[in-house]
């Protein structure tokens, strides 16, 4: 995030970049980060995760629990 804010900083100093709108910007920001971030940690986590001790039905209903959390699609498999 530090590196898009320094180039966003660079941008509106410049004149590159104008928003009209606080809500513009937001709308923005929300294409660039929005989102994104919590479906990778929760793909990184199902990927992750073992069954270990648990029944497969306690691992099953974690792994339902994750995806449906994170809104995953079978795209990312």
């Amino acid at each position: 995030m530090d590196v898009w804010k320094e180039n966003m900083m660079k941008e509106l100093e410049v004149g590159e970049v104008e928003y009209e709108t606080v809500e513009e910007f937001l709308s923005s920001l929300k294409k660039e980060f929005g989102g994104g971030e919590k479906k990778s940690v929760k793909v990184a986590e199902l990927r992750k995760l073992e069954q270990g001790e648990r029944i497969m039905e306690e691992f099953v209903q974690e792994f339902k629990r994750t995806v449906r959390v994170a809104d995953i699609k079978d795209d990312h498999w």
